[in-house]
């Protein structure tokens, strides 16, 4: 990759750290923030960078403009519609989405205006959202005879069963509250809210002790995917080697003592 293109995929993507928050915004305000390929290669670097990065605590993703993200650049997709270009979109799509889930930090989405197809996907694949009031939700391919089959993996895992597949099967908007209400996203408030709701939710998470965070958040998931039985052992193996560990020894010491924990650095 060149100077310049290097400069055009961070211009498509910015990048704010604060306080131990990184924030990532989608940078295409004129096109609602569309996933082109340049996006996806920049959300892949900039994910890959901050894992590495033990100053970075919690990740918070956004769009810039009036929206969050409505999904793929359609245009880009019909201007290359060979298989060669459009399974390796969708593949790195897909490793986008692991990388969410598999990086240690949590990752906070902050939706604003609508977040539709691998928008969606982008929401259901973060740990959690926050989401203004203005927002709406939906998995549209299918009113362009294109099925959200990569969105409804995550969208399957985070709402009932029925709802994953009405909203798969009819396109429909979802506002805000009913998607708080299915489990999409964890808090709704105003508009003039999102900023400061989104950091006080970041802020109680870069509270806690990092290791820790890290530990829960990859049984979190790998449980998810286990029988009752093997969910139960993992959980007990991970706690015990939790309980063992400094940071526990640290909060549990602590809270005996009537004190605050003083977290490792």
């Amino acid at each position: 990759m060149n100077a310049r293109d290097d400069a055009a995929q961070k211009e498509r993507l910015l990048r704010q750290d604060d306080g131990g928050i990184a924030e990532l915004t989608l940078n295409r305000p004129a096109q609602f923030n569309a996933l082109d390929a340049g996006v996806l290669d920049a959300l892949d670097r900039a994910l890959a960078a901050i894992g590495d990065d033990p100053s970075v605590r919690v990740v918070v993703l956004s769009g810039a403009g009036r929206a969050f993200c409505p999904g793929h650049d359609l245009k880009e997709m019909l201007a290359n519609s060979n298989e060669a270009f459009v399974g390796d979109l969708f593949r790195r799509c897909c490793n986008v989405m692991l990388a969410l889930q598999r990086m240690p930090q949590p990752v906070i989405a902050k939706v604003h205006g609508i977040a539709t197809a691998a928008g969606c996907q982008l929401v259901a694949a973060a740990d959690l959202a926050v989401a203004s009031s203005d927002a709406r939700f939906a998995t549209s391919g299918i009113n362009f005879g294109l099925f959200c089959a990569t969105p409804g993996v995550p969208v399957s895992r985070n709402v009932a069963r029925k709802r994953a597949f009405e909203m798969l099967f009819t396109g429909e908007f979802v506002d805000a509250q009913t998607a708080r209400e299915w489990g999409l996203v964890n808090r709704v408030v105003r508009p003039g809210e999102l900023d400061a709701a989104t950091r006080a939710l970041a802020a109680a998470i870069v509270a806690k002790p990092a290791d820790v965070v890290a530990l829960g958040k990859r049984f979190f998931y790998r449980q998810l995917e286990e029988r009752i039985e093997d969910a139960y052992a993992l959980g007990a193996n991970t706690i015990t080697c939790n309980m063992l560990g400094a940071d526990a020894q640290e909060g549990v010491r602590a809270f005996i003592e009537k004190r605050t924990p003083r977290w490792k650095a």
